[in-house]
């Protein structure tokens, strides 16, 4: 049986988590931002919104792989969203915490690619605010919190890293790609 490949893409904000899955989804359409789960308000585009009710249940049934807490909300990669996302393809998840990744990759078997993306704090600074974040305070916060949990895993092995200052975001999904048929034993295109 052939392994379930996922890519999962860490980085502080606006360090091109959603540039790249929407190079890498023109590249190949396999790929596919993993929608998560979410409880709270603001920005629902690009998630599933759910209730307390719904989360609850959810960690009931074991069905939570991680969940993390940021800018006010809970975000989730529950374990039903993760199988539907691989029944469609290659999941693209995005994560800005290394236990998140250990969680996903210790509680969801499949051959996880780990690839991180890098911006300087004030990239970070200058496209926020281009792109209209009205929380970018939080958000170089965020950047702080990633950098500082780099930090604390110096050992942790990546698979690839990407200078998202340098690197196209086209360049990167031809990268990512590449990495993905390379271990799957697969000739690329």
């Amino acid at each position: 049986m052939k392994s379930k490949q996922g890519v999962i893409l860490y980085g502080p904000p606006a360090s091109g988590k959603d540039t790249v899955t929407a190079a890498l989804t023109e590249l190949h359409s396999k790929y596919a931002q993993f929608t998560r789960f979410k409880v709270g308000t603001g920005k629902s585009a690009g998630y599933r919104m759910g209730t307390t009710e719904q989360l609850d249940k959810l960690e009931a049934a074991g069905d939570v792989v991680y969940a993390n807490a940021r800018y006010g909300n809970t975000y989730v990669i529950d374990r039903p969203g993760v199988d539907v996302a691989f029944a469609a393809g290659v999941p693209v998840v995005h994560l800005g915490q290394i236990d998140g990744i250990r969680a996903l990759v210790g509680g969801y078997p499949a051959n996880w690619t780990l690839v991180l993306l890098w911006c300087p704090r004030e990239v970070t600074a200058q496209r926020s605010a281009g792109r209209g974040d009205a929380d970018t305070a939080a958000r170089l916060a965020a950047w702080d919190a990633t950098h500082e949990d780099l930090d604390a895993y110096p050992d942790l092995a990546w698979d690839l890293t990407v200078d998202t200052t340098t690197a196209t975001p086209q360049d990167a999904a031809r990268l990512i790609d590449q990495l993905l048929h390379a271990r799957a034993g697969v000739a690329t295109a």
